[in-house]
């Protein structure tokens, strides 16, 4: 079980924090394929928007430690194997989020190369699941889900690791 916002790390310092202020958040993305190359996606139960499974580090872990984490939390799946392929660092002048707060967000990215278990469809933080084409991904689509695909072709491809 998920911790709630207000046990988590973040929870807590941005009671501390208050709303006015930028935090600097880590956290992880991970991309997951079935055996047809389809990309799995979660609906969110915050804003109803399909994302990757991703969420926020943590005190203690390792990012690695969050991506598995996030994952079986929002999938129910379990990560065995997974190669990073893009650092992503989101400016905070981007504006706040749907909860009127800032953050900077330093997000490990990865593709997930072995993984088992069976796909949940709705979880504490997810309100369903599904197995998508690349090219027929459902709406309303997080922002940088496409840009995340696209660069992990690229990582695929060419080797091209994103730094940004």
């Amino acid at each position: 079980m998920a911790l709630s916002w207000d046990e988590s790390y973040f929870g807590q310092l941005r009671a501390l924090a208050g709303s006015g202020r930028t935090l600097i958040s880590v956290g992880s993305r991970c991309v997951l394929r079935d055996d047809t190359g389809r990309v799995l996606l979660v609906r969110r139960s915050d804003n109803a928007t399909w994302a990757l499974p991703a969420g926020m580090m943590e005190l203690g872990e390792s990012l690695r430690d969050c991506a598995v984490r996030e994952v079986r939390e929002e999938t129910g799946l379990e990560v065995r194997e997974l190669t990073t392929f893009a650092i992503y660092t989101r400016s905070p002048d981007r504006g706040p989020d749907m909860y009127g707060h800032t953050y900077q967000h330093i997000t490990m990215t990865a593709r997930i190369d072995a993984y088992e278990g069976e796909l949940l469809r709705a979880t504490d933080e997810t309100t369903d699941a599904g197995w998508f084409a690349p090219g027929a991904l459902p709406e309303p689509l997080r922002e940088g889900v496409r840009r995340t695909l696209t660069d992990l072709a690229a990582f695929e491809t060419a080797g091209t690791f994103t730094l940004e």
